[in-house]
C-alpha cells in the first residue's frame, strides 16, 4: 500500500515537473534518446568501449536530479539545460564522434564552459551551505566571488590531475598532443645552461621518424590551454557574481543569473537567529 502511494506521488511529481519545465523536458528526452539508441547499435556491433561511455552518459544525465534530491536545492531549468548539453557534448560528441579530433577548438569550449559552470555551483555554496539568504547579502561581494572563482579553479585542476592519471597508468591520452616548433630546455648541455630550439621540423624516437611537423609535446599545452580557459570561465561568472550581490539580485545581471543560478527552496530557508540581548538585558531581574 505504501509502494503504492510513494509510486503515485512519484508520478503526480514527474507530470509537474513536465508541465512546469516543457523546455528542460524535451532536451532531456531527446539527449536520452539519442544517447540510448547509440547504446543499441555499440552493443549490437559489439564496441563495448563506446557502449560503456553511452551508459556513462545516462547515468551522468541523473547527476542534475541527484543533487537536487541529495543536497535539497533547485537547479534552474537553464542550468539544467546547459549540463545536459555539456556531457552529451563531451561524452556522446567529444569522445564517440571524435570532435576532439575533428574541431581543434571543442576541448577549449567545453573546459571554458565548465569553469562557468563550476563557478555557478561554487557561488552558491554560500547559499546552500547557510541556508540563509538573507545571510548570504551580508557578506562582502569580493568575498562571495572569490569563493566561486577559487572553486572553479579547483575543480578544473582536480580534472587536470585526473587526466594526467589516466594517461600514466592507462595510456589514453585525455592530455592531447601539442605539435609545437620552439621550445627551451637544460638538458642538452653538459653545464645545464638554457639552449632554445627554434624550428624543429622533425623528432626521432628509437630510430623512427614522427612526421608531425615539429616536437610532440605531451600534455603540458593542453593542460595550461584548459586551465587558462576554465581561468576564463570562472572570471566571468565570478564579475557577474559580484555585481549580483551589490545589486541585491536585480538589474540585467540580477536576472540572467537567477537563471543560472542553483538556489535554496523557500521551504529550505532557514530563519535567522535571534538577535543577541544586550548585557544590560540579561541582568534586568
Amino acid at each position: 500500500m505504501k509502494h503504492s502511494r510513494d509510486k503515485q506521488r512519484w508520478w503526480r511529481k514527474s507530470k509537474e515537473e513536465i508541465k512546469n519545465h516543457p523546455a528542460l523536458t524535451a532536451v532531456y528526452f531527446i539527449l536520452r534518446f539519442i544517447v540510448v539508441a547509440m547504446l543499441v547499435v555499440n552493443l549490437l556491433e559489439k564496441d563495448y568501449e563506446s557502449a560503456f561511455i553511452c551508459g556513462l552518459s545516462l547515468i551522468l544525465f541523473l547527476l542534475p536530479a541527484f543533487i537536487e534530491r541529495r543536497f535539497r536545492i533547485e537547479i534552474p531549468s537553464l542550468m539544467e539545460v546547459v549540463i545536459l548539453l555539456f556531457i552529451f557534448g563531451a561524452e556522446i560528441l567529444g569522445e564517440l564522434q571524435n570532435y576532439y579530433g575533428q574541431y581543434p577548438y571543442w576541448d577549449t569550449m567545453l573546459h571554458t564552459v565548465n569553469g562557468f559552470i563550476c563557478a555557478a555551483f561554487g557561488f552558491s555554496l554560500i547559499d546552500i551551505l547557510t541556508r540563509n539568504r538573507q545571510e548570504k547579502f551580508r557578506l562582502s561581494p569580493l568575498y562571495v566571488s572569490l569563493v566561486a572563482f577559487c572553486f572553479s579553479m579547483t575543480v578544473g585542476v582536480l580534472w587536470e590531475f585526473f587526466e594526467y592519471g589516466m594517461d600514466t597508468v592507462f595510456l589514453t591520452d585525455m592530455q592531447k598532443d601539442t605539435v609545437i616548433h620552439t621550445m627551451a630546455t637544460v638538458k642538452v648541455l653538459p653545464d645545464g645552461s638554457i639552449t632554445v630550439l627554434r624550428d624543429i621540423s622533425s623528432v626521432t624516437v628509437n630510430g623512427q621518424p614522427l612526421n608531425v611537423g615539429g616536437y610532440l609535446d605531451i600534455g603540458l599545452h593542453d593542460t595550461m590551454a584548459d586551465l587558462f580557459v576554465n581561468f576564463i570561465g570562472a572570471v566571468v561568472f565570478s564579475v557577474l557574481g559580484y555585481f549580483y550581490i551589490r545589486h541585491r539580485g536585480k538589474g540585467r545581471s540580477g536576472r540572467v543569473l537567477g537563471w543560472l543560478l542553483p538556489s535554496v527552496p523557500e521551504e529550505e530557508i532557514l530563519p535567522r537567529p535571534p538577535e543577541e540581548t544586550s548585557e544590560k538585558e540579561k541582568n534586568v531581574p
